[in-house]
């Protein structure tokens, strides 16, 4: 006889697409976990099998978001590029605002994870590891540009990290009021100027 196959992840992973599929109709404060099982087809025990909270829910489904987006962070400052410094961070900065485009219902959400990280010491300890090594990429990336000759010498890391306050600070002001802030245009021009206080001056 051959063993059972496990079929949890595959559950978990329909957790998570019912889970964003309520929170998308619902809202986060009035989705109740009855409310994703029976959008998921299981009963309220077998999804607490799964997962012990609504908080639960959020915590896998927004580690899983931040993970795949590091993966492709990595991915993408490993490979040596013709293109210039200043022009990969722009790339990256356009592959960013089209990640947003996509995940504009799911903000609710990710603000709400950082309410978790304040009360569950595991998530909060997450966070902190994602952007640490979220920073140490970008400040490899940085980091190629100073040695380039591209960028002015300074702190790779301290850039890095102005870097990330911006794409979440807009992130931010995006979630409070999408209508007064054209998200797009400001990355891409709040991007620029960042950059341009960095470039090292042409050689008179």
């Amino acid at each position: 006889m051959s063993p059972r196959p496990d079929v949890s992840e595959e559950r978990k992973n329909q957790i998570m697409e019912a889970a964003i599929a309520v929170f998308a109709r619902l809202g986060f404060q009035q989705t109740r976990m009855d409310d994703i099982a029976s959008q998921v087809g299981l009963s309220k025990g077998a999804l607490y099998l799964y997962y012990k909270s609504k908080d639960a829910i959020i915590a896998a489904l927004l580690k899983y978001f931040f993970a795949q987006e590091f993966k492709h962070l990595q991915a993408f400052v490993a490979v040596e590029r013709q293109e210039s410094i200043s022009e990969q961070i722009m790339m990256l900065s356009r592959e960013l605002i089209s990640a947003m485009q996509w995940m504009q219902r799911l903000m609710p959400i990710a603000f709400e994870f950082y309410a978790i990280a304040g009360r569950d010491q595991e998530v909060r300890h997450f966070l902190k590891e994602y952007y640490i090594t979220y920073r140490e990429e970008l400040a490899r990336l940085i980091q190629r540009g100073i040695e380039r000759g591209e960028f002015q010498e300074g702190d790779a890391q301290a850039i890095a990290t102005t870097l990330v306050a911006l794409y979440e600070g807009l992130a931010l002001l995006y979630f409070v009021n999408p209508q007064a802030l054209r998200w797009a245009e400001q990355v891409e021009m709040s991007v620029r100027l960042l950059l341009a206080g960095i470039q090292k001056a042409p050689s008179s």
